[in-house]
């Protein structure tokens, strides 16, 4: 009557209470960039516990592995090791204590030769090697049949033609075999050009099983999963106030005279 006065319009519910969203978006973006730094940080951990790093010399792996190639490789104890497996190995008959990257072709109690109709046979078996450049260089290497003694491997590269693996020590005492101790790790990928996980050697099943892969695939949803999660966590407060801010231009009081 006598003046002026203003209605104060109510908040609507669920309007901001802060600068960022409200307190619940606050709690909950803080709570994905913790458990997304755990995620991220724990797969990186797990990672360096459990596989190592590695460069390829020479390409004696080509086509599977080339020359310089960076490769990952899993951590294993000697009673893990499979035929088909690309191992990492230390022999000081080979090359003086110099880490080498071979395929176990065979393993104690095989009988092992090449070739049979250009294939390598283990205990007289053919093994189909797709992995094998399309050359016919498996041809190239043929050699004597071998008895593989107990605790032993036979080696060879997937370069047939210019690799110096077991079938370069066959005049040695033990027949070119390596100690199953000798082996330290188990290649798993290629991460230098990224050509990603090696595939499983599926010729061998014939023989017994295969290899189980490691973790690596699931350490690197950890990783991913856990950036995704701190990302999306951190922006969370400069969206919502960002777009709380839009809300609150656009909104105008009702006044009554």
């Amino acid at each position: 009557m006598g003046g002026e006065s203003t209605i104060r319009t109510a908040p609507r519910a669920g309007a901001s209470k802060g600068p960022a969203g409200g307190r619940t978006g606050q709690v909950l973006s803080g709570l994905a960039v913790a458990l997304g730094l755990a995620l991220f940080l724990g797969g990186f951990v797990w990672g360096a516990i459990v596989y190592r790093p590695y460069t390829v010399p020479t390409s004696s792996m080509a086509p599977t592995i080339d020359a310089g190639a960076r490769v990952l490789a899993h951590r294993i104890g000697s009673g893990d090791i499979h035929r088909g497996d690309v191992v990492v190995f230390t022999d000081k008959t080979w090359v003086s204590n110099a880490p080498v990257v071979k395929r176990v072709v065979a393993v104690g109690g095989d009988t092992v030769a090449c070739c049979t109709d250009g294939k390598l046979t283990v205990n007289g078996k053919q093994i189909d090697e797709p992995y094998l450049a399309d050359d016919g260089l498996a041809e190239l290497q043929d050699f004597p049949s071998v008895k593989v003694p107990e605790g032993r491997l036979f080696l060879l590269g997937d370069e047939r033609s210019g690799s110096l693996d077991s079938t370069a020590h066959l005049t040695d005492a033990a027949r070119g075999t390596v100690a199953r101790s000798a082996v330290s790790a188990r290649v798993e990928a290629v991460v230098w050009p990224m050509n990603g996980m090696l595939e499983q050697a599926t010729g061998f099943e014939k023989l017994g099983p295969l290899s189980a892969q490691g973790p690596l695939r699931t350490m690197g949803l950890m990783i991913v999963a856990g950036a995704v999660l701190v990302l999306g966590g951190g922006a969370y407060g400069p969206v919502a106030k960002r777009l709380g801010g839009r809300s609150r231009g656009g909104a105008e009081p009702a006044r009554a005279g």
